[in-house]
């Protein structure tokens, strides 16, 4: 046959025609080898064909079948080869060792794309095997061979995506996503069969598909590789994630709203504190002074009056303030200095401003601590408070007997700890409400007769605090008995 006859089958062959090295570079790359794996023949000469078209899992048997051919003169076999693009195609491979014209042994490759044939064929084997399986299943089902061509999809599948029975059959799975996610996607297909593990529904980056109408719709996918004697496969589960998407965005929005309804409370309390506080200063302050009589004098139905008018101002001032706290501290915007404190010092004084309290109301009044000085380090104001608010329920829940503060060191090693402990003979908490006791606006002796006033917000905060300070609060009492509130401190 004459020579340009030769030349030209071989330059419009639609097969893959490729001459190798013994060492498997290319010295000559045809036309239609240059079509069924993107690469012109500038690109691909001198290359290493391995470099080119074979994927990882298959150089050593790409460097396998060179030996064979070079050793026993050719041969015929089925393998994977990886285009340009990355995409993954099935190719039937026909091998001959030839001379050049020097005498030097190269191999002659024919390489023809049998994709098509080789999805038909997995795909009777899938049909005749999982078939009833897949119908069975709620979600849409997807399996794939290896170069990613779809074998067969289950009737949810197709009526998910719009597709007849065995329309999507044939297809490349990126056919069911947007273009936007198809060049990511066949590199990443073509990875997963390198390693192939399996990865749960709902895990991985949000996805969209595309249905055959061309519309998007967010979707969930769980993969599953799948192995039989013939080939390998990944099984895709695929789920309409629309409804859970709408659910998530209506999520959004309340807590945006919350959020936004959370800031417009601070705002109003950060506002009112000011506008509220002023007039009750002022109240409490002019109350005090016709207390004193310095205007003039006062008979006793008046100075009990006044007695109200103060202790109700001064009521509402606390509640306005504990008010205030609790929501700098929801907000996450109290502002702590950590700093090492003088313990003693701390209880010494919240007794000295309470005592005239507790002796008022014939109440004996203790403070015990050690010789030493216990030092933590800690939030100076917001110890205090928590002292101040313990001792200050103690005394008000007391009639008779006594009020004790206690600071003790406890025992252990690594950083010194401490506990606050005040005890009191008082009414006590009944069983019942020991688990609502630090709730917010909880007053669990508000129901008995002549209970003291409070804002039922004092524990709470009190509660929040210590835990802000790396601490808790724990107590036990028993109602008619007394109470013990013990604040532990410091070891971080």
């Amino acid at each position: 046959m004459p020579d340009e006859a030769l030349a030209l089958m071989a330059r419009e062959s639609p097969d893959a025609l490729i001459l190798l090295t013994p060492q498997g570079r290319v010295v000559h790359w045809s036309g239609g080898a240059g079509t069924v794996f993107g690469y012109e023949l500038s690109e691909a000469q001198g290359r290493p064909l391995s470099e080119l078209v074979i994927p990882a899992d298959r150089v050593d048997e790409q460097a396998q079948r060179l030996a064979e051919a070079l050793a026993d003169g050719g041969g015929t076999y089925e393998s994977v080869r990886r285009r340009k693009d990355g995409s993954l195609l099935y190719v039937d491979v026909s091998t001959r060792r030839v001379r050049a014209a020097d005498g030097a042994a190269l191999i002659l490759a024919a390489e023809k794309d049998v994709t098509h044939i080789k999805v038909l064929r997995d795909a009777k084997l899938m049909e005749a095997r999982f078939r009833d399986l897949l119908e069975s299943m709620p979600d849409g089902i997807v399996m794939a061979n290896a170069t990613g061509h779809i074998v067969i999809a289950n009737s949810q599948a197709e009526r998910l995506f719009g597709y007849d029975a065995g329309e999507l059959r044939g297809r490349t799975v990126e056919t069911l996503l947007p273009e936007r996610y198809r060049h990511a996607h066949v590199g990443h297909r073509s990875n997963y069969f390198l390693q192939p593990r399996k990865r749960a529904m709902g895990s991985g980056l949000d996805l969209a598909g595309l249905r055959k109408d061309r519309s998007e719709f967010p979707i969930e996918i769980s993969l599953s590789p799948l192995r039989t004697e013939e080939s390998s496969f990944v099984m895709s589960a695929i789920r309409d994630a629309s409804e859970r998407k709408r659910f998530e965005k209506a999520l959004q929005e309340k807590n945006q709203e919350l959020a936004n309804a959370n800031r417009a409370k601070d705002n109003f309390l950060a506002g009112m504190s000011h506008e509220l506080r002023t007039p009750l200063n002022a109240i409490i302050g002019f109350t005090g002074t016709l207390l004193m009589k310095l205007p003039g004098p006062l008979n006793d139905e008046q100075h009990k009056q006044l007695r109200t008018v103060q202790s109700s101002a001064r009521h509402l001032l606390a509640l306005i303030n504990d008010l205030l706290d609790v929501s700098k501290i929801e907000a996450g915007k109290v502002q702590l200095a950590f700093e090492a404190v003088d313990c003693q010092a701390v209880v010494d004084e919240v007794a000295a401003a309470l005592r005239p309290q507790a002796l008022g109301k014939g109440l004996a009044f203790d403070v015990h601590a050690p010789d030493a000085p216990v030092v933590l380090h800690t939030d100076r104001r917001a110890l205090s408070q928590i002292v101040f608010n313990l001792a200050g329920n103690a005394i008000k829940f007391t009639e008779q007997g006594h009020v004790s503060l206690t600071l003790r060191v406890l025992p252990g090693t690594g950083p010194q700890r401490a506990e606050i402990r005040v005890d009191d003979t008082g009414i006590g908490i009944p069983p019942a409400d020991h688990d609502k006791l630090f709730a917010a606006f909880s007053r669990v002796n508000a129901a008995r007769p002549n209970a003291p006033d409070g804002t039922g917000l004092g524990l709470h905060l009190s509660q929040k605090l210590a835990e802000l300070l790396g601490g808790k609060i724990v107590f036990t009492s028993e109602s008619g008995k007394g109470s013990s509130f013990s604040l532990l401190l410091g070891g971080g």
